[in-house]
């Protein structure tokens, strides 16, 4: 996904000098081209990302069109209340985009695991917040949002996530994508778990259950009209999410289904609230949270059997 960016993105601004990326002392191993072909459109703050943010707010006031770059907790949360205040209070034309989403710097530890970031940047104003599942997601979401004029927030894996698609989807903001279709149950899930969602799709198909499976790229706003789609076409829902069950796609998905009154049985599934003692490659960190094929293949399976004996 981060090399995928950034080839997308430096596209994108051969054509339009006004766009401008900043990073804080980050981007090694996939900015070189950029840097190479494009200098004076390059800033390194520096390990300062509390002054990127509100660089980027001066430079969108000027007509510019920043985009700052760091590691998700340090690109989120180091800068919660610039982004508050110098951006989003301001409407102002700053992409956001956190590289390592979920458990994708394992070994490095909570200080860089980003499972907070969906939650924090949902209750602004003004924010856009969008989670592609794959390489060709992120080519499209990127282009997208730069061709957007309000803050938004892009949320991305490290490296190596496979493609998903043999053709480019339609793709819009605000629009979840159908990757497969069914009548048991609807998984819907979001940025680095989509591709587990067709693993666990593909192993329940071998159960003899039908499941749908939507790539849900855009958090906010959410499309409530496919959500409730899949409330009336399968019998049970469930999140997935390399993201904190609280604050994120579930909590999002679970607001639309009790607001419109949807009767279904629900279920999220994610990192889970507490800090996991265990330290280790991402991998081993979603099976230590419960989001292994075996695991969210036992939990959506118990989910139906209480849905066939209710």
């Amino acid at each position: 996904m981060r090399n995928t960016f950034a080839k997308s993105l430096l596209t994108i601004a051969k054509k339009d000098k006004r766009v401008l990326l900043l990073t804080a002392d980050l981007g090694y191993s996939a900015f070189e081209d950029f840097i190479k072909e494009l200098p004076n459109q390059f800033i390194n703050v520096g390990i300062a990302e509390q002054n990127m943010a509100g660089v980027a707010a001066g430079l969108a006031i000027e007509g510019y069109k920043p985009v700052i770059y760091s590691i998700v907790p340090f690109t989120t949360m180091r800068n919660f209340e610039q982004i508050r205040n110098d951006i989003c209070y301001q409407n102002l034309n700053v992409k956001i985009v956190g590289v390592g989403a979920g458990y994708s710097y394992g070994p490095y530890g909570h200080t860089h695991h980003g499972l907070e970031d969906i939650g924090i940047l949902r209750t602004l104003p003004n924010m856009t917040i969008l989670a592609p599942g794959d390489p060709t997601e992120v080519r499209l979401a990127t282009m997208s949002m730069m061709r957007s004029n309000t803050p938004t927030y892009l949320r991305l894996g490290k490296a190596g996530e496979r493609v998903l698609y043999d053709k480019t989807p339609h793709f819009s903001i605000g629009k979840g994508i159908v990757l497969h279709e069914g009548s048991d149950a609807t998984i819907i899930a979001t940025s680095t778990l989509v591709s587990r969602a067709i693993e666990v799709a593909t192993e329940m198909v071998k159960r003899k259950y039908s499941i749908r499976v939507i790539s849900m790229h855009t958090i906010k706003p959410i499309d409530k009209a496919l959500i409730l789609e899949s409330s009336r076409k399968t019998r049970v829902i469930v999140t997935l999410e390399e993201h904190s069950i609280i604050g994120g796609l579930g909590s999002a998905v679970a607001e639309v289904l009790a607001e419109s009154q949807a009767c279904i049985q629900f279920l999220r599934l994610g990192a889970l609230d507490h800090f996991t003692k265990s330290i280790g490659l991402q991998d081993y960190m979603r099976e230590k949270n419960g989001l292994s094929i075996r695991q969210v293949s036992s939990q959506i399976l118990k989910l139906l059997s209480k849905v066939q004996h209710s």
